[in-house]
């Protein structure tokens, strides 16, 4: 029974390899353990061993030539007088299937071509598009470090058995021939039915942008090419904002942190002016109101509708309006002049479990406030350990208008007015 020698993996780097010698000849009996030929790999010279016996048939990658690993280099079989006529070597390539006639056939020099793998066609093709790449299976990822022996994956593949269900007791644990008596045969359950996929490995569908996606994806890129981004953060101890939550609630008025961050941010922006601005062409366009943006997910998308006048409205006109607002939004029911211009916003993922994240600034404004969820954390009061609440606030800012210490502090009056929430209440 014939079957292939493949180019095998030396090193945990290895890519392809060299035959430097051939120790053995065509029509030489090869024994376990018989050194076969001499592999230069990417670390060193190494002898490679024969794992199985058997007759060497037919050598496809001469001395000096290289191969890629699992590449097939020769022909082997069981007994001497096998003929492998029509024989078609096995092998991780992509060539053209020529049949070995007898044993003055020859292979074409240059019609095999490697598999790349995922790892070499993003480093080498950042540019092509997504036809061009190679996706690789955690399934077979597993199979390819399955170690063992040419006559042992032709027995397992003729009769259908899993060599993952056998150890193997050749070098390195590599699977022999005599090992697959214990072999269980593929497709057997054994823990229990699970579905197939339904899908080849590196399958994928492509759905085109939405109108929404491509506005929001092109306004966003340009905004972090051309905007000079800087990042300032500051913890918000909300105790206290926690507590008279809770004694509104208690009372039938339900407000948010978020409400409680926009009022804080309106209040600030009147005393930090260049917040509440634009980068212009070589001028600083200083908006003479303050629109606050509320940054609102939607399906297939985002919109930000705008409190207008926010320093004016107290924190229930501010709630109601944001609250209207975005149902109005997911419903598709916004008007332009509800969500186009504004001069400042706010964006929060605090209700998705997120901590902090640095939000993208949206053009022309110059800055924009992330809002992080509120954290049980311990803190430290005169000097004991006690439990507390945390908001972490982080500000992306346009460094072309504003600096770091106009950044921070704004950030501090925004800080001070949460950490003292009845202000809130009464502007």
């Amino acid at each position: 029974m014939p079957f292939t020698l493949t180019m095998p993996k030396l090193s945990p780097t290895m890519e392809e390899g060299t035959i430097v010698k051939w120790c053995k000849k065509v029509g030489d009996k090869v024994a376990p353990d018989d050194v076969i030929m001499e592999i230069a790999t990417d670390k060193a010279t190494v002898e490679h061993t024969a794992l199985d016996g058997g007759f060497l048939r037919k050598i496809l990658v001469e001395t000096g030539h290289s191969a890629t690993v699992n590449q097939a280099i020769a022909i082997f079989t069981e007994k001497a007088d096998e003929s492998i006529e029509g024989y078609v070597p096995e092998g991780d390539v992509v060539k053209k299937e020529v049949p070995v006639s007898g044993q003055t056939a020859t292979p074409a020099v240059g019609t095999e071509a490697p598999v790349k793998t995922a790892l070499a066609e993003a480093r080498f093709t950042l540019e092509a598009p997504l036809e061009n790449y190679t996706f690789t299976s955690p399934l077979g990822e597993k199979e390819d470090r399955l170690k063992a022996s040419p006559l042992a994956k032709k027995i397992a593949k003729e009769q259908g058995l899993n060599l993952s269900t056998v150890k193997g007791t050749g070098a390195a644990g590599t699977i022999t021939s005599k090992d697959l008596k214990g072999a269980q045969k593929e497709g057997l359950v054994v823990f229990g039915a699970r579905d197939k996929p339904k899908h080849a490995p590196g399958s994928y569908e492509k759905v085109a942008l939405t109108p929404m996606r491509k506005t929001i994806g092109k306004r966003l890129q340009e905004a972090k090419t051309f905007i000079p981004h800087f990042y300032t953060e500051m913890a918000v101890s909300v105790d206290e904002l926690a507590r008279l939550r809770e004694e509104l609630k208690g009372g039938g008025i339900n407000l948010t942190f978020n409400d409680f961050v926009l009022k804080a941010a309106a209040i600030a922006l009147r005393e930090h002016k260049t917040l509440n601005s634009a980068y212009d062409e070589g001028f600083v366009a200083f908006f003479q109101t303050i629109d606050i943006c509320v940054a609102v997910n939607i399906e297939g998308g985002l919109i930000t509708p705008i409190i207008r006048n926010a320093d004016f409205k107290n924190i229930g006109e501010i709630s109601v309006e944001v609250k209207e607002l975005a149902m109005r939004a997911r419903e598709g029911r916004l008007a332009p002049h509800e969500y186009k211009g504004g001069s400042f916003t706010v964006s929060n993922l605090g209700m998705y479990g997120v901590s902090s994240f640095t939000a993208i600034i949206n053009p022309p404004q110059a800055a924009i406030l992330a809002i992080g969820g509120v954290l049980d954390v311990p803190v430290i009061k005169e000097g004991v350990v006690v439990p507390g609440k945390v908001m972490n606030l982080v500000l992306s800012a346009d460094h072309r208008v504003v600096d770091g210490a106009a950044a921070a502090q704004f950030l501090k009056s925004v800080k001070e007015l949460l950490e003292r929430p009845s202000l809130l209440i009464i502007h």
